[in-house]
Formats: structure tokens, C-alpha cells, sequence
């Protein structure tokens, strides 16, 4: 992919020059390759910049096509986007209610009431995994007529996304595009731009767009959609390899048993994330203790805090991944490094 992106054209696709022509075909190649993937209409697709942003248009662009007595339902464990986005709307002046999780981080459909007028929720739990209820989600929103925003960013590599959410925000660097994001807005669904200027992506984000970006989105994308079955399964006897390695140290199972197939999460409650992190890094293990967003910053993860996990236990959490070029000689190395490295990490003080 990194050899046909090199070769895009880098003209501005709304200027009418040859170049900027060049440019406009390759973004709505891309475009239509998303389109096809989400087997939606091209017109349904907006490329931004990141997950983040996708989560900040969707969110706060449809916030402001509401009255301002709508309530916005949300849940307690979702990505750190997403409530600070709620926040942001509550610190304005929007009715917000931000509702509990069980301890699996898996939200209660009903918690949508009648007046509300916005949903958000995602796909699956992007630190430990739990794949939520989304179409009982979908259901009960219709029932009281609220619009639904379903954030994939986490989920959309390994899972199928539902019909019928209103808006969909997805993250490139999660499908391993490097960077980049796109929103779906279904047909005849109005959200307002958080950039302005031009008439870009259908009035929805102006700016010049990153067609290298778009192309990269995509394209990943449509990757994912093709082969997400079988790399699901390999995933899934990797990450249970893990598990079971964890779980053999001590380690105490978080998340729900319907989760993404490429995570294994434990918590150690005698000990502390950071030793483990650290010496883990050192032996070759890339782990964290939660939301790569929230990294350098030492606190519990709001995620396992919302599930009920004591302190203690939130503080010594440990989160690992598969991914697509993950093999079974990686995860027998790893079970061997982590066997050896957490008999060694010394007991919390």
C-alpha cells in the first residue's frame, strides 16, 4: 500500500488544473472503496483526519442540529473522545447523561429514555474488548426516536459494524492505515461542520483533502471487511494463548466473554501496572494498562474504575493485543517472557 500511496498525485482535488483533477479521481476512487466496504451510498462518506476527529464531528455536529432541551445519552467506559465530547456539550449548556456499565464495561440499552435525541456508543470497548449491544441499542433508540452514533474506531478491524446507526465514526491507524478516519452519515442525517471554510466532504469538513490519507483509510478498510473472518480466528486462539498465560500468573480476567478477538486483559491486584509495563518493554512486550490516549499519565483507567474494579486492581491492570502480523512463534515467545518477567515483578508495597 505504502508504494501505491507514494505514487498519488499531490495537486488540490478542487482546483480544475490536470493535477488537481489527478487528485479529485484518486479521492473519489477512495471514496467509493469505503463506500463499497460500509455498503453505503459514496455521498454517506467524509474523510477526516483522525478517530478523534471522527468522534468530534460526529458527536458535536449532530449535537448542534438538536434542541437544546435534548437530552444525549452516552455510558461511562467509552473512549476518552467521546466523553470529553459529551463534557464539552454538558459545560455548554446540553442535557447529558452519562450512565453506568456493568462489570464487564457492557452498556444497559435502557438507558435510553424518552427524550432522548442522541446516542452514542461504541462498537466494542476499546480497552478490554467487550463487544457491545449495539443493534438492542439501535432498537430502543428508534423507539424513541433518537439518532444513534456508534463509535468503531476500535472495533471495525475484527468485527462486522451493524446496520443502522445514523453515524459512524472509524479511525485509519485501528485498520492500520497509519493515519486518517472517515464518518458515515447516513442519507438525509444533518450534522453541522466543525471546520468551515470551503465546501469540502459535502459541506460537512472543509480544508484541502489529504487524498494519501483517504486512499490509505480506505483501502484498509475494504482490506479489513475482505478478511476479517479468518484473521478473527487466528486472533482468537492467539489472544486465548495469552490469556491463559495471564490468568496462570495470577492474573484476574477483565471484560466480557463477547469481546474483540485480538485482546487479552488481566488485572494483578497485588501489583503495579508500571513495574509490569516497564519491565515487560524491556523484555520486547509492547503492553499498556489502558487507552494509548491516556498515556503518560499514571492514573487508573476510567474504563476498569466504571466497571467497579477497586483501585488496586485498576491500578494493576495489563492490556495486550494481537494484530494481522502476529504469528504463533510471537505468542509462544511471549507467553515465555511473560511467565518469566511477572514471577519476577515484585509485589505492590
Amino acid at each position: 500500500m505504502r508504494d501505491a500511496l507514494e505514487k498519488l498525485p499531490e495537486g488540490n482535488p478542487s482546483s480544475p488544473h490536470s493535477e488537481g483533477r489527478a487528485a479529485r479521481a484518486a479521492l473519489d476512487r477512495a471514496r467509493d472503496t469505503a463506500a463499497a466496504a460500509l455498503a453505503a451510498q459514496r455521498t454517506e462518506v467524509t474523510f477526516v483526519a483522525s478517530g478523534t476527529e471522527a468522534v468530534n464531528l460526529a458527536l458535536l455536529g449532530a449535537a448542534a442540529r438538536l434542541p437544546r432541551s435534548a437530552q444525549i445519552v452516552t455510558w461511562a467506559a467509552e473512549h476518552q473522545s467521546v466523553l470529553a465530547s459529551i463534557r464539552h456539550l454538558q459545560e455548554a449548556g446540553r442535557e447529558v447523561r452519562i450512565a453506568g456499565v456493568d462489570r464487564d464495561a457492557r452498556v444497559d440499552p435502557d438507558a435510553i429514555r424518552p427524550g432522548t435525541a442522541l446516542v452514542s456508543v461504541g462498537l466494542a470497548n476499546n480497552e478490554v474488548g467487550t463487544i457491545q449491544p449495539v443493534a438492542q441499542i439501535i432498537e430502543r433508540a428508534r423507539d424513541v426516536g433518537a439518532l444513534v452514533h456508534l463509535d468503531a474506531c476500535a472495533g471495525a478491524r475484527w468485527i462486522p459494524i451493524p446496520d443502522g446507526a445514523d453515524i459512524v465514526s472509524i479511525s485509519g491507524h485501528k485498520l492500520g492505515a497509519g493515519r486518517g478516519g472517515l464518518v458515515f452519515v447516513r442519507a438525509g442525517v444533518r450534522i453541522d461542520p466543525r471546520l468551515i471554510g470551503g465546501p469540502q466532504e459535502w459541506g460537512r469538513r472543509a480544508g484541502h483533502e489529504d487524498v494519501a490519507a483517504a486512499t490509505a483509510v480506505a483501502t484498509a478498510l475494504s482490506v479489513c471487511v475482505r478478511k476479517r473472518a479468518s484473521r478473527a480466528e487466528a486472533a482468537g486462539r492467539q489472544s486465548r494463548a495469552l490469556h491463559q498465560a495471564l490468568l496462570g500468573l495470577g492474573g484476574t480476567f477483565t471484560g466480557g466473554q463477547e469481546r474483540l478477538p485480538n485482546f487479552a486483559t488481566c488485572t494483578f491486584a497485588d501489583r503495579r501496572g508500571e513495574d509490569m509495563l516497564m519491565a515487560l518493554d524491556l523484555a520486547g512486550i509492547a503492553a499498556s494498562s489502558g487507552s494509548a490516549c491516556a498515556s503518560g499519565s499514571l492514573d487508573p483507567s476510567h474504563v476498569l474504575l466504571a466497571m467497579g474494579l477497586s483501585l488496586e486492581e485498576a491500578l494493576g491492570s495489563l492490556r495486550l493485543t494481537t494484530g494481522y502480523n502476529t504469528t504463533d512463534e510471537d505468542i509462544a515467545a511471549a507467553t515465555s517472557i511473560l511467565q518469566s518477567v511477572l514471577t519476577q515483578t515484585p509485589a505492590r508495597a
